[in-house]
């Protein structure tokens, strides 16, 4: 009986050991085995939100939240990578409009922020909304989809980076016409 209840006590171990994140050399959880173990899970609908480090901890049931402890555009260099890597799904990005007026007065390097990310981000199509907009858009989705947050060792306010998950086989013209199709009645056949 000893041996049976020792066998399981190192099943149990060994176990949580492999559900556990990897770690860094730090200790800390490895965020970018997580962003690529998540990433085939996640499709149109899902977020990923790399926001600056007094981003508030969510409690939606769908959002995840880790700790990366690096640079904002480090993170989000690498999750654009992963995305645009993907089969299955497109970035669709979204940013806080107060960003452009952000002075380098109240938020040094406020600037030198906005270049890196737009340079970053140059090619992608970005639309801005005032931050408490983007709030309640996540919080609300995230009561149905998941929602994966990285949070960074970032100090520029609204400078988070909202990527809301698109289809990537399917663009939004051929959602267009489909609808437009069905509001006809007619099938994509003709």
């Amino acid at each position: 009986m000893r041996k049976m209840l020792f066998a399981l006590g190192i099943l149990l171990a060994a176990s949580a050991v492999y559900a556990a994140p990897p770690a860094d050399a730090n200790g800390n959880a490895n965020w970018r085995a997580e962003v690529s173990a998540e990433l085939p899970l996640l499709g149109h609908r899902n977020w990923i939100l790399i926001v600056d480090s007094a981003y508030p901890l969510e409690v939606s049931p769908g959002i995840q939240t880790i700790e990366t402890d690096e640079p904002q555009l480090e993170v989000t260099r690498f999750v654009l990578g992963a995305i645009d890597g993907s089969i299955h799904v497109r970035p669709d990005i979204y940013m806080d409009a107060e960003l452009p007026f952000v002075s380098d007065q109240d938020a040094p390097d406020a600037s030198a922020y906005r270049r890196a990310a737009g340079d970053l981000l140059h090619g992608y199509r970005i639309a801005s909304e005032p931050h408490e907009k983007l709030l309640a858009e996540v919080a609300d989705a995230g009561n149905t989809f998941r929602i994966l947050v990285l949070k960074t060792n970032g100090t520029i306010p609204y400078s988070s980076i909202f990527i809301r998950l698109n289809c990537k086989y399917w663009s939004d013209a051929a959602e267009q016409r489909l609808r437009a199709l069905m509001a006809k009645g007619s099938s994509g056949d003709q």
